[in-house]
């Protein structure tokens, strides 16, 4: 079983990406909200509430994976992180083997 808190060095690979995973988020979710905005299919309206439904879903996922960045909660994080496409290969690679292997651990080593 993974230890409950990470490296030094990967706490600071965690610190360097944390926005840059949470930039990519939010391009993906305006990305979204721009399919609907321009889906003439819909009316005004429609598109309005899709919108809102994206915003509320996208909100409370955005606090389930970036919010209270702190070491104890780092592993999951980066797990989060990494399942949802937010993380590079590049900077997967950046963290120590061992945090490497357990965020795969904790992903199921799919």
């Amino acid at each position: 079983m993974p230890r409950s808190t990470i490296a030094e060095a990967d706490w600071k690979v965690l610190r360097r990406i944390h926005p840059l995973a949470l930039e990519r988020y939010c391009e993906r979710t305006l990305a979204d909200i721009e399919r609907v905005t321009h889906n003439r299919s819909q009316s005004t309206h429609q598109r309005y509430l899709e919108i809102f439904k994206i915003i509320e879903q996208r909100d409370r996922e955005m606090a389930s994976i970036f919010n209270d960045p702190k070491r104890s909660n780092a592993l999951t994080m980066l797990a989060r992180i990494r399942s949802d496409g937010l993380l590079t290969e590049d900077e997967f690679s950046d963290l120590s083997q061992e945090t490497r292997s357990a965020i795969e651990l904790l992903l199921g080593a799919r």
